[in-house]
C-alpha cells in the first residue's frame, strides 16, 4: 500500500531543518519548520498550504523568505504556526521590507499566522494588499494539543523545554484510502482530481448508497461523465487501511519532563523524525545546548514504538562520523543498554 504522505527532509542532516510533506494525487504539501527551503522545486514550494514552525531560530525559519518571495502576488492563503512570540519575529521579518508597490498586485496573498500558547491558539491574518498590516482582531481558541483537523489528518502539538519554548509536532493520518490503479483502468477511469472528491466523501463518511459522479477531460478537451452508487465504487477501486502518524522532534533538552511528553505525542509513529545533535560522550554540552544525544533519541524511538526512525540536526563537529551517530542511535533503538 502506497501511504498517502510521503515525508522527507530537506537538507542534508547536518544542514538546515525541515520537513516537506506532500499529498499523493494532491497539488499540496505540509511543511514542519522553514530552514533553508533551496532544494525545493518552486513547483513544490507552491504546493504548500500549511507550516509548522517548531521555533523561530535562524536555521529553522530563515527559509520564510524565499517562500513568501514566491507567493507574492499569487491567490494563496497560507497558514502559519508558530510557538510564543511569533507574531513579533514575523512582523519583523515584514517590516524589514518595502511593500509601496503590492496594492497594485492584481491577486491577492495572505497569510492566516497561529501563535500557540498552552492553553489558547492566537490567530493573525496578514494581507499583500494591506502591505502585511495584521488586522486589528486577534481571534482566540482553546489549545489542548490539537493544532488542525481536517476529515483525513489532524495535526497535534505539543510544547518542548529549548529554553525557549519550542514545538514537537505529529500528522497522523484517519484512514488511508488506497486507490488500486489497476482497478481505474478496469472501470475505464483515469487518475484525476475526482479522486480527491471521492476520497473526501469517505472521510466525511457519506452514506454508500449516495450517488457519485465521476467527470473528467480527455486530451481533446471533451468531457466525460458516469454515475455510480459511492459504496459500489469504494469496493471497485479502493482499499482502507489504517492512516500512517508521523512525528518531528527537534532542538529539545532530553529532560525526563521534555521525554514525557514525546512519548506521549510520538506513541506507535510509522515514521519518526528526530534531532541527534550530539554523540552521548559529549552528554554534558547536549544539556547545555538544550539538544538530544543520538542515545537518547534511538532511546526515545525505542520507547514510543516508532515503527522507524531518521535521525537529523547533526552538530557540525561530527562531519565524516555520521556512522558513528546513526550506529549509536540504532543501539539504543535496538534495545541495548541505555543509560543518561
Amino acid at each position: 500500500m502506497r501511504p498517502s504522505f510521503h515525508p522527507r527532509l530537506i537538507n542534508d542532516p547536518f544542514s538546515d531543518p525541515g520537513l516537506f510533506i506532500p499529498f499523493l494525487f494532491e497539488k499540496r504539501a505540509l511543511m514542519f519548520d522553514l530552514g533553508n527551503v533551496g532544494r525545493l522545486s518552486s513547483g513544490d514550494l507552491l504546493k504548500i498550504t500549511h507550516v509548522f514552525v517548531t521555533h523561530t531560530h535562524m536555521d529553522h525559519f530563515i527559509g520564510f523568505d524565499e517562500l513568501l518571495r514566491l507567493f507574492l502576488g499569487r491567490n494563496k492563503t497560507l497558514n502559519l504556526y508558530g510557538p510564543p512570540g511569533f507574531f513579533h519575529h514575523l512582523e519583523g521579518k515584514l517590516h524589514g521590507y518595502t511593500w509601496n508597490l503590492v496594492h497594485e498586485y492584481e491577486n491577492d496573498f495572505s497569510m492566516v499566522v497561529h501563535e500557540v500558547h498552552e492553553t489558547q491558539v492566537l490567530s493573525k491574518t496578514y494581507a499583500c494588499r494591506s502591505r502585511f498590516r495584521s488586522e486589528a482582531r486577534t481571534e482566540a481558541t482553546g489549545f489542548s494539543g490539537l493544532l488542525l483537523e481536517e476529515p483525513a489528518f489532524s495535526v497535534k502539538a505539543v510544547h518542548l523545554d529549548h529554553r525557549i519554548p519550542c514545538l514537537g509536532l505529529s500528522l497522523e493520518e484517519r484512514l488511508y484510502v488506497n486507490i488500486i490503479k489497476g482497478r481505474l483502468k478496469e472501470q475505464r477511469l483515469p487518475v484525476g482530481p475526482w479522486l480527491n472528491r471521492f476520497k473526501a466523501a469517505i472521510y466525511d463518511q457519506k452514506d454508500p448508497g449516495a450517488p457519485f459522479s465521476v467527470s473528467w477531460k480527455d486530451q481533446d478537451g471533451l468531457v466525460h461523465e458516469k454515475a455510480f452508487i459511492l459504496g459500489d465504487l469504494t469496493n471497485a477501486i479502493a482499499r482502507m487501511t489504517p492512516g500512517q502518524k508521523i512525528v518531528y522532534i527537534t532542538d529539545v533538552l532530553g529532560s525526563a519532563e521534555n521525554v514525557s511528553k514525546i512519548l506521549e505525542l510520538a506513541r506507535g509513529a510509522d515514521a519518526l523524525f528526530i534531532e541527534a545533535a550530539f554523540l552521548h560522550e559529549d552528554l554534558d554540552l547536549a544539556r547545555k545546548k538544550y539538544h538530544l544525544t543520538a542515545r537518547q533519541a534511538g532511546d526515545i524511538a525505542r520507547r514510543a514504538g516508532a515503527k522507524s526512525v531518521q535521525l537529523f540536526h547533526f552538530s557540525p563537529r561530527y562531519r565524516g562520523r555520521e556512522a558513528t551517530l546513526e550506529g549509536e542511535a540504532r543501539e539504543a533503538y535496538a534495545g541495548d543498554t541505555y543509560r543518561d
